[in-house]
């Protein structure tokens, strides 16, 4: 019994170029996506440990522009501190917008409040 040899048919020459063609983009879209996740939860963290930064200084019974300075040290770049007095407590906000892309035109707000009560002592204290 004489076996032939199977070569590769004529009409699969090109088929793993084309298959690529196809999903070398596919890839790309997903490892930016992956990448600009990575980028935003990284913001969304940074906010919330700014928050409790502020929140930790602003119970020690820091002034606001001291409360403020320290939270934006570890905000990332461009974020907004905002702190409000109600009674015993003190909420520290901290608002940014992201570009997990770059040059693309695409902003994502990230925002993180952390609250804590004032300890006793402190100036401003409400009686």
């Amino acid at each position: 019994m004489v076996r032939r040899r199977r070569g590769p048919v004529r009409g699969e020459a090109g088929m793993v170029t084309a298959e690529t063609a196809v999903v070398l983009p596919v890839l790309l879209l997903v490892l930016a996506g992956a990448v600009a996740a990575v980028t935003v939860v990284g913001a969304q963290l940074r906010c919330v440990d700014a928050a409790r930064e502020g929140a930790r200084a602003a119970a020690r019974g820091e002034d606001t522009a001291l409360v403020t300075a320290l939270a934006g040290q570890a905000a990332p770049d461009g974020a907004t501190t905002t702190v409000a007095v109600g009674g015993a407590a003190v909420t520290v906000t901290v608002r940014a917008e992201v570009a997990p892309l770059g040059p693309v035109p695409l902003r994502v707000p990230v925002s993180a409040s952390a609250v804590s009560r004032r300890e006793p002592g402190t100036a401003e204290e409400a009686g």
